[in-house]
Parts: structure tokens; C-alpha cells; sequence
């Protein structure tokens, strides 16, 4: 899969077909897209082309951010769409003055200027150019003008696209990870820089590595006591991580993001470190003592190695 980051230095694509979005997540209902995609460039002896943005539109447009909760970043995108079989993505930077470029300027100036689609697909209900007023029906109506095919997405596959996305949302903002897991068709992952903290843990048997999430967007899940996986360098452990503000230990409302890694104590201070939300193992809670939270961390370690 080639990766284009910007328009300037594009090759010309051998009968490209092309589709257009966010594709956040890049979950089991994008997947049926992109399988779509992949087939009909297949089919023509062409190449396929998922075309998204950077940064998210909302981040651009929107007036209110305070409940953007992205499921993914640029990165881990890319990642997640390697695993499919699609031949090209194009990072599109969004900007103000992209948004507000006619729909046939969209049309001509971006689209077909650039890609030169031999088959467009698209949703029934995409609506792009300024004040939104691109839609299917511009495209149909110039089509045989600009010399490309349309295909529709229909209702029924935009919907269920809609519905699982918010589904994800949901179920990771309750602490469903299995529920979101089998949505996105892969394990949820978090990345951040391990920062340092208190250090409290440490006194008490179970160090760990606080972890500032790197993009300040990306959704977090509810707070609760997590297994997760976890990987830095070239090295993969499994670990407890706990999303909260601490209640036995602390009197703060700020809420952190702390993973204790089974069998290791090295330093991991400024490394960047990527964790994989297996499963939950339970609510975070107030404990009388400090005695009852260590017997309570044992009995989850005990639980998270059975699960394992």
C-alpha cells in the first residue's frame, strides 16, 4: 500500500477507483467499503485509492470540539489500513479555505484534476464543497461530463457504518471493550509518552507508567481497570492499566491513565508506548486503606493472568 501525504506529488493511477472519508476507526462496517473498492479495481485491472483527511474536518469547521472523540489517529489509520487490500490512501490536508471550495470546483479542481477516476464510490448521503450542497446527485448529473462512473453506497450500508461507529463510541465510553473490539474487528489501542507521576505505586508493589496520550482528540475510555496488552521498541508484555483519578491514593479530580506491566520494572520515562485494550476487570474504586487496594490489585493480576 503506498501512502501520499498532500496532492503535489501524485503518480497517474492506473484506472483509479476511488472513494472518499474519514474512515475513523476503520471498523468492520468500513471494511465492507473498502472489500468494494478492492473488487472493482480488481475487476477493471485498476488501482484503488481511499482518499481521507488531515486534520479530521470537524477540527476545522466545527465550533464546538468539546465532544470530538476521534477513534483513531492519522497513524494508527494507516496501520489499520494496511491490513486491507487497498492499493493507495491520499491525505488530503483539510483546511478553512478547502471547505469553503465550490462543489464543481470540488468536483473538477480536486477530484477529477487529481485522480482522474475511472469509477467513483461514494455514499448516497455524502455532501461535500461549500455550505455542504455537493451531493450523489451533482455527481450523477456530471458524470459522462468528466468521464467517470458512479457508484452508489446505499442507505442501508451508510447506516450501518453510522450506527457501529456510534456503537464503538458508546461501548468504549461504558467500558465495553469486548462490545468494541468486535465492532472495530481488532482490539481498541491507546499511544502516549510515559510521563512521570507520584510514583505511588511503586511503593506499594505495583509500579507503573503513566501515559500522556499523545493526540489530545482521541477517545479514552471509561474509567475502570483494564487488561491490556503492551508494546514499546520491539517488546510485547501484557499489563493492568487504570483509567481514573485514583480515589484511595489521591485527592485530585485529574484524571491519568496508568498501566502496571507484568514481569517488568525498567525505566520507560519519554518513550512512547502503545497499549491494546483486552478486556475490563472491573470499576474503579474507593477502598478504606491502602491494605485493601494491594489485596484488590492482587486479586486483579490474579484474574487478568487467568484471562490470559
Amino acid at each position: 500500500m503506498r501512502v501520499f501525504k498532500g496532492l503535489s506529488h501524485l503518480p497517474k493511477f492506473i484506472k483509479p477507483v476511488i472513494t472518499i472519508g474519514t474512515f475513523d476507526g476503520v471498523h468492520l462496517g468500513h471494511k465492507k467499503i473498502l472489500d468494494r473498492l478492492h473488487k472493482k479495481a480488481k475487476d477493471i485491472g485498476g488501482e484503488s485509492i481511499l482518499i481521507t483527511f488531515e486534520p479530521h474536518p470537524r477540527l476545522v469547521i466545527s465550533k464546538d470540539l468539546s465532544s470530538l472523540a476521534l477513534l483513531n489517529t492519522l497513524d494508527e489509520k494507516i496501520r489499520s489500513l494496511e491490513t486491507m487490500e487497498i492499493d493507495n490512501v491520499v491525505v488530503v490536508p483539510f483546511t478553512k479555505e478547502f471547505s469553503e471550495i465550490s462543489a464543481h470546483s470540488y468536483i473538477q479542481d480536486f477530484i477529477v484534476k487529481h485522480f482522474h477516476p475511472h469509477t467513483f464510490i461514494i455514499g448516497y448521503d455524502h455532501h461535500f464543497g461549500k455550505n455542504r450542497i455537493g451531493n450523489y446527485q451533482l455527481l450523477e448529473k456530471v458524470k459522462d461530463e468528466f468521464g467517470f462512473q458512479l457508484e452508489e453506497i446505499t442507505v442501508q450500508e451508510i447506516e450501518h457504518i453510522a450506527v457501529s461507529s456510534t456503537k464503538i463510541r458508546e461501548a468504549l465510553l461504558q467500558g465495553q471493550i469486548k462490545k468494541a473490539s468486535e465492532f472495530l474487528g481488532k482490539n481498541y489501542s491507546l499511544e502516549g509518552k510515559v510521563i512521570h507521576g507520584e510514583k505511588r505505586g511503586r511503593l506499594i508493589g505495583f509500579p507503573t507508567a503513566n501515559i500522556e496520550v499523545c493526540a489530545p482528540h482521541k477517545l479514552i475510555p471509561g474509567k475502570g481497570v483494564y487488561l491490556v496488552k503492551v508494546f514499546f521498541d520491539d517488546i510485547i508484555k501484557h499489563g493492568m492499566l487504570n483509567i481514573g483519578v485514583r480515589p484511595t491514593i489521591s485527592n485530585s479530580n485529574h484524571q491519568s491513565i496508568e498501566v502496571h506491566i507484568f514481569d517488568f520494572d525498567n525505566n520507560l520515562y519519554d518513550n512512547t508506548i502503545r497499549v491494546e485494550f483486552i478486556d475490563r476487570l472491573r470499576d474503579e474504586i474507593k477502598f478504606g486503606s491502602i491494605e485493601e487496594l494491594i489485596q484488590q490489585l492482587n486479586r486483579d493480576k490474579t484474574q487478568a493472568l487467568s484471562l490470559l
